[in-house]
């Protein structure tokens, strides 16, 4: 093979590898870890949140774009998971309660981790225990994950014994402005007395 031909076809193979990335798809893209996106939040490295389409929990659509005008919770879990998801969607639940009427104003989300058990019908009745205005979200695997990327959510599919798995994940309670920008994060564990006098300020500027 003469050198101009050995040339063509390293360039051929540059440009393959070109388009090769340049289609790969966001589900197949690497994911970072917990302490990377810890970092992001910790520090504001990038910006947080953006557009979904997601199912809530009654089966219709939901899009990012239906809330605007209101404040947000948005979480993200699993209807499984043992401990941690429980205890901050009661204590957004709480908060809710301390706000009184200006809770119209705050709308909280639960995005689950586990669209292949978390249907619609599972999160109608698990969203019930924790305040009559928490929606609940699921799609198919690669409109969450768009989602979790958007949030800088951390997850990964743990298997068990018996063949089950758990979610692993961040649990960061995320706070949108009424435009879907990001204000903050409370961590896991936050009381919910914090979390109203946060969100009391947010409402009363509002008010004439």
């Amino acid at each position: 093979m003469s050198a101009r031909s050995r040339g063509v076809l390293a360039i051929l193979g540059v440009l393959l590898l070109c388009l090769s990335l340049t289609s790969l798809r966001a589900d197949q893209q690497p994911e970072r870890s917990a302490a990377e996106l810890m970092d992001v939040l910790m520090w504001n490295r990038e910006p947080v949140g953006g557009p979904f389409a997601l199912v809530d929990h009654t089966g219709a659509p939901r899009t990012d774009a239906q809330f605007r005008g209101q404040l947000l919770f948005v979480y993200f879990g699993f209807t499984s998971c043992p401990d941690v998801c429980p205890t901050d969607l009661r204590s957004i639940g709480l908060a809710l309660d301390q706000l009184g009427k200006s809770a119209e104003e705050v709308q909280p989300l639960f995005v689950t981790l586990d669209p292949d058990r978390d249907t619609p019908q599972r999160l109608a009745s698990y969203v019930t225990f924790f305040h009559p205005r928490l929606i609940g979200l699921t799609g198919d695997a690669s409109s969450i994950r768009q989602a979790a990327r958007a949030y800088k959510v951390y997850f990964a599919k743990v298997p068990t014994s018996e063949k089950g798995y758990t979610i692993d994940h961040s649990g960061y309670i995320y706070l949108m402005d009424r435009a879907g920008h990001y204000l903050g994060f409370f961590p896991p564990g936050t009381p919910p007395e914090r979390m109203a006098d946060v969100i009391r300020p947010l409402v009363e500027a509002r008010r004439p």
